[in-house]
């Protein structure tokens, strides 16, 4: 069952949290990531993931130019970096919304995007409508008692769980 993470946009001035405005992203690996990699990065606004999508690909072009290899170390390469996208795509997405300031709220599993945002905000409602009891207030200074004596030790004392001295196993 696809695991989603649940991301909250800055709050915009004088604002509290917008719930429509929340964006869940699944885990996993993306076909169309893997299949168009520069389309999809653009469609999802990942611009610097996309510039430095296009400065890999330059840069492995080049490096394979120079070394003199065949089309098809070529297209392995570039297959693995389409590989690569497609696995990696629900992290890059991520790392773009912290990067933007985009909190992560948490995370949620469902058969699809549906079902984990009626779990997700069913739960968010159920929290919202709880109201925390305010935290104890730490006294000022610590409170320590001394320990209780119940006379000088003497030799025969026991410490710990273990039979009283002199007596039956």
């Amino acid at each position: 069952m696809p695991t989603y993470t649940v991301h909250a946009p800055p709050p915009r001035p004088g604002e509290s949290a917008d719930p429509e405005r929340f964006v869940f992203v699944r885990d996993g690996f993306h076909f169309w990531a893997f299949l168009l990699a520069p389309l999809w990065l653009l469609a999802k606004r990942l611009w610097l993931v996309f510039v430095l999508y296009l400065v890999l690909n330059i840069v492995l072009g080049i490096a394979l130019k120079l070394l003199g290899t065949s089309a098809a170390v070529g297209f392995l390469v570039s297959l693995a970096v389409a590989l690569l996208v497609g696995i990696e795509a629900a992290t890059l997405r991520r790392w773009t919304l912290a990067r933007r300031g985009w909190q992560t709220l948490g995370f949620v599993v469902g058969e699809d995007r549906e079902m984990a945002e009626r779990r997700f905000y069913g739960e968010w409602v159920k929290r919202a409508g709880e109201r925390l009891p305010p935290a104890p207030v730490p006294p000022s200074e610590p409170a320590y008692s001394a320990p209780v004596r119940r006379g000088p030790p003497t030799g025969s004392d026991v410490i710990g769980l273990f039979p009283e001295p002199g007596g039956a196993p």
